[in-house]
């Protein structure tokens, strides 16, 4: 079996999780996900199966979008409902200044990632070090918010004001740092208590499938030349071949990178531009 699954992640299960139940319902083990979500969080988890994990890294490159569900008045050391209290205010916040604010971090920002996170420094993960209670200077990461919008009523819950957000971020972008410094642009702080990705790139929430319906069969698996967004170029026998054996080859295209297609309408390659030749960038044989 080869192609792209969607799935719908329920929270409380970690990404391997998914991957390792679709892959008995499957029954295959090449099978790996494409932008981890963690437990806390639910929605849209990208599988790759068989030779779709060839593409994995041009499925995980794109935008995603969030429903994220933000809780004014403490911060905790994991940035979001699992962590622990570390800072804490009982500075008024008024809802005009909650929206003033998110209009403000629409474009392109710097942000500090987790200490609480698999980003790797001095060849150890971030999470390690917090766990040690090691202290290490956080990296800053350019990401860019396309969108971010204000998606429910501001409420009061437990002595805290509570709203959902709707952001659309780019490629590495931590919701959990956005709300941590949505807290501070307010002269407060702020933690997250709820996460749903609802969409990563040209794969909606809307066809996703939950574990429950991937048990039952409930299911479909997107061809791989229909997932990517590049232009097909339909090559003859004699070029197939050269193609499946990876030669580098006279242009053909005039495109960064083209999926190749056979007479039958099967994908057997990926090639891209190197000076004034094209080479293979992905073969599928």
């Amino acid at each position: 079996m080869n192609g792209v699954l969607v799935v719908d992640k329920g929270v409380g299960y970690t990404s391997r999780d998914v991957v390792n139940v679709v892959s008995r319902c499957l029954g295959t083990k090449k099978i790996g996900h494409t932008g981890t979500l963690d437990p806390l969080a639910s929605g849209v988890l990208v599988l790759c199966i068989g030779k779709a994990l060839k593409v994995s890294d041009l499925i995980t490159s794109y935008d995603k979008e969030y429903i994220a569900k933000v809780r004014l008045g403490y911060e905790t050391d994991t940035l979001d409902s699992e962590g622990d209290i570390i800072k804490s205010s009982d500075k008024f916040v008024s809802d005009e200044d909650i929206r003033k604010v998110l209009l403000e971090f629409v474009g392109n920002i710097k942000q500090e990632v987790p200490k609480y996170s698999a980003v790797k420094v001095n060849g150890k993960r971030l999470y390690e070090y917090a766990r040690n209670g090691i202290d290490v200077e956080l990296p800053i990461r350019d990401v860019c918010i396309y969108e971010l919008e204000l998606v429910s009523d501001i409420e009061m819950i437990d002595g805290y004001k509570e709203f959902s957000i709707r952001c659309k971020v780019s490629k590495g972008t931590y919701i959990r740092s956005l709300v941590r410094d949505i807290g501070v642009r307010l002269g407060s702080y702020a933690t997250m208590v709820g996460l749903r990705r609802i969409c990563q790139g040209k794969f909606n929430i809307k066809d996703a499938y939950t574990i429950d319906d991937i048990s039952k069969g409930n299911y479909k698996v997107m061809d791989i030349k229909d997932v990517l967004d590049m232009r097909k170029v339909i090559v003859d026998r004699d070029m197939e071949f050269k193609v499946r054996n990876g030669c580098v080859l006279d242009k053909f295209f005039d495109d960064d990178r083209v999926m190749v297609i056979n007479e039958d309408g099967n994908l057997i390659a990926i090639y891209e531009q190197d000076k004034d030749k094209v080479r293979p960038y992905k073969v599928f044989v």
